[in-house]
């Protein structure tokens, strides 16, 4: 469930809190290969299923990156802010990928809103997430993203 804020005020009163957690998605072998296809990224772990069946995981595995991009759309589940002009990703922080997803396993994220600083027109946030496997010990990965919201 997406909390819902209307300008930068009622953003910079979240710093701190917990967003929750996205639904679930599943990450396919065919959106594998497509992000392979956009990148130019065709490592066998990522796109051959019966070779990487043999490989170290067992099974394809998604590409770190195509995880890590995942978070955008795992994110705008958690928190919609309105009321302002311009939202624009600014950069990540301490990215790990503790463990692999492989293909036709499902991700979401948790999010915690941890900072919010005023720039100039706007606000940066800072955004601790941790996307989880479903029944992974570990996550797929951990984050810090940075967002800038503009007036």
């Amino acid at each position: 469930m997406s909390i819902t804020v209307n300008g930068l005020d009622e953003l910079k009163k979240l710093a701190g809190s917990d967003l929750g957690t996205s639904e679930w998605i599943e990450v396919t072998q065919e959106r594998i290969n497509t992000f392979a296809d956009a990148t130019g990224d065709h490592q066998w772990i990522h796109v051959d299923p019966e070779k990487a069946a043999e490989g170290p995981f067992g099974a394809p595995i998604a590409h770190g990156y195509l995880t890590l991009s995942l978070f955008i759309p795992l994110f705008t589940e958690l928190l919609d802010v309105q009321g302002v002009t311009t939202k624009v990703n600014y950069g990540l922080n301490k990215v790990r990928f503790p463990s692999p997803v492989k293909a036709g396993s499902r991700i979401r994220l948790v999010g915690k809103l941890t900072e919010v600083e005023d720039v100039p027109g706007g606000v940066q946030i800072t955004v601790d997430g941790a996307i989880e496997i479903e029944g992974g010990a570990k996550p797929a990965a951990v984050l810090q993203s940075l967002s800038r919201f503009y007036a």
